[in-house]
């Protein structure tokens, strides 16, 4: 079967990333990767609109990658179809639209997409390289965090998207330098009792996970940062798993520095210092929600969902 290239952009509240692969006899072979920290969502949970700044910042990125793209395309073939989906910050945002019309003169047309989609579409991608297996996808993001249960290669079984991400909870909760262990308290007992209902029924209704997954920055970051990766390297990330007693170790440590003393942390990437102690939290909680000792990190996760989903697969 003929190779068919698709693009996946992935605007998050944190980060926007880029995604162009072949789709060949059911498989991605992977042409370009690039992400840029670009916080679409910052101020959002607090003002409810996008802020200008943070829209051109967007807007200039993907630009970028509308020019890579434009220089992957094959000659003779049909233009590289693009999807573009917005998520969290872009859900809350009262000037969406804003947005939108920016990313257009781009030749790029986003779509913004409701939490249950986001979910269903990181449990494609990530659950690919675990056919069977019972998973809970773990997909912490700067506005939400998806929790999706099902089995690896099938249709999720339960998902669920939270109001519940790594900016947010910093914004929201964390506002000293380093955080205080009484706003440390008070944002892990929100995100407790927030999830807990929900991971209770899941389980309730049958709901089991033999590994848990996890995808996006926070997850791969727990990896770097143990292994003091002075270079990120996605294949020694993927597939690596991270044990609760890592991840509570590691969380210490952040949570216990200056953001100046975070930004340097080897494995770190430093703008992503700033919301990193919450999106370890969120992790951690999760893990103990559902008992589970650690968490496999993927590579694999919207991106690759939605590529695999715009060629039917």
């Amino acid at each position: 079967m003929k190779a068919k290239r698709f693009a996946a952009i992935d605007i998050g509240t944190v980060t926007c990333r880029l995604l162009v692969a072949d789709v060949v006899d059911g498989s991605l072979d992977e042409h370009l990767r690039r992400v840029e920290i670009t916080n679409l969502g910052q101020d959002v949970d607090k003002t409810g609109v996008l802020r200008e700044d943070a829209i051109g910042r967007v807007s200039r990125t993907i630009a970028e990658y509308r020019s890579c793209i434009d220089a992957l395309q094959p000659k003779g073939e049909p233009e590289i179809p693009v999807t573009a989906l917005a998520t969290s910050a872009s859900r809350d945002a009262k000037n969406a639209q804003e947005l939108i019309d920016e990313l257009a003169k781009s030749r790029v047309s986003l779509c913004v997409i409701p939490g249950e989609r986001e979910a269903a579409l990181s449990f494609k991608g990530a659950s690919s390289a675990y056919t069977g297996e019972r998973l809970l996808v773990v997909d912490v993001g700067g506005g939400s965090t998806e929790l999706v249960f099902g089995r690896g290669g099938e249709d999720p079984e339960f998902r669920h998207s939270f109001d519940i991400g790594c900016r947010r909870v910093t914004e929201r909760f964390l506002p000293s330098d380093p955080p205080t262990a009484k706003e440390l308290d008070a944002a892990a007992a929100w995100i407790r009792e927030t999830m807990k209902p929900v991971v209770a029924r899941a389980l309730a209704e049958g709901c089991a996970c033999d590994r848990v997954v996890a995808v996006a920055g926070t997850a791969t970051s727990m990896v770097s940062i143990d292994s003091k990766m002075a270079v990120y390297d996605p294949a020694q990330v993927d597939g690596s798993f991270v044990s609760l007693e890592t991840l509570k170790r590691i969380y210490a440590e952040l949570a216990s520095m200056p953001l100046a003393e975070r930004e340097r942390v080897v494995g770190l990437e430093p703008k992503r210092a700033p919301v990193i102690v919450a999106g370890a939290l969120i992790l951690q909680i999760v893990l103990e929600l559902v008992g589970a000792p650690g968490f496999t990190v993927s590579e694999s996760d919207i991106l690759q969902g939605i590529i695999m989903d715009a060629a039917g697969l």
